[in-house]
């Protein structure tokens, strides 16, 4: 690039706190060139489905504290994102032999358990193959690993489910993701797993979300919602799963013993219904057209009652923070209020 004083710089990479500047000074009868020495971050992260709703949550929250975030996605690649086929074991083992992090956090999952049902290789691949490959690879360059994984490993009759205990999936979004975790685990003995339960945050869209997809039912007041009250949720902000993941990783950067299966998780437990019921009461909108359905689902994908997640072995390393539900959902969901006047008089 040219700047107005008449440099031209080139900038080249070496490595994590290596970054070189080349500036070429030009001047009446003269042209000088400098090498420059850059302040670049000293840890460096990739980051797997950085476009999705706990990707991004981890990409900033990386970013802001400190460290060279580089994050990939696929179908809402973006700009700022690279743009990877998690599936090409080359392409796989390109972005992590060209990045070099000390850490890998691999958000990319096919999470919605209809969908797994209906895709079932699909899913097994992403969820399962890809993640063996990620976790082959970052064992290669010596770089951490945090596999993301979820409550439904566990069928939900005997919570709160310690890191230990004997998962025993339900349906095939769970048993790919303990699949996962045990390729990753034996590809990277090294690596970490982190169990979460249902998350919500700053959607793009309500439906990125289940807790957020009730919105739209919570908004429409004249229709009659029926929503499941006999599920047990735990409804936890990404952002707080995104500190958990940078804290995580800062520790094993000190410690280099870390590793193995980890929970994090809100500890509010709501139904869906209760988490409806919240959302009106926040906005101080009808409540009258919800109505609880109290029996467990009898069509569908199979989805375990309670899996509540035992959280200590994190909390007596000191790592983690959980927002107030209320809080939380509040902030995310105003964007999306139908009462344009009610968002007016309480927002500005």
């Amino acid at each position: 690039r040219v700047a107005a004083q008449g440099w031209v710089v080139w900038r080249r990479s070496v490595m994590v706190g290596k970054e070189k500047e080349l500036q070429i000074h030009f001047s009446p009868g003269s042209v000088r060139l400098l090498e420059v020495d850059l302040h670049v971050p000293d840890k460096r992260v990739l980051i797997t489905g950085a476009t999705g709703l706990l990707g991004r949550a981890v990409y900033k929250e990386f970013l802001d504290n400190g460290w060279d975030a580089v994050g990939y996605g696929y179908k809402r690649a973006r700009p700022k994102f690279e743009k990877v086929n998690l599936l090409d074991p080359g392409a796989v083992r390109q972005i992590i032999q060209d990045v070099k992090p000390h850490a890998v956090i691999h958000c990319a999952a096919e999470r919605r358990p209809d969908v797994a049902e209906s895709q079932p290789e699909y899913t097994r691949q992403l969820n399962v193959c890809s993640s063996g490959c990620i976790a082959k690879e970052s064992a290669e360059i010596g770089a951490f690993l945090i596999y993301m994984s979820t409550d439904y490993v566990f069928d939900g009759s005997h919570p709160p489910y310690r890191e230990n205990d004997t998962p025993s999936p339900l349906n095939l979004y769970g048993k790919t993701k303990l699949e996962g975790e045990r390729i990753v685990l034996k590809n990277h003995p090294g690596a970490a797993v982190l169990r979460v339960p249902l998350l919500y945050g700053n959607v793009e869209k309500l439906e990125e979300s289940s807790a957020t997809a009730l919105f739209a039912k919570v908004q429409c007041h004249n229709v009659a919602a029926y929503i499941d009250h006999w599920g047990q949720k735990f409804p936890t902000h990404v952002d707080d799963v995104a500190r958990v993941c940078r804290q995580l990783s800062e520790c094993r950067i000190q410690d280099p013993s870390i590793n193995g299966v980890f929970h994090w998780s809100g500890n509010e437990r709501m139904s869906k219904y209760e988490i409806a019921c919240t959302m009106a009461d926040i906005f101080n909108l009808p409540s009258n057209h919800l109505r609880p359905v109290t029996d467990s689902p009898a069509v569908g994908t199979l989805r375990p009652r309670d899996v509540q997640l035992d959280c200590s072995r994190l909390e007596r390393m000191g790592i983690g923070q959980r927002t107030l539900f209320r809080i939380g959902i509040r902030r995310c969901l105003w964007p999306y209020l139908l009462d344009k006047q009610w968002r007016q008089t309480v927002f500005h």
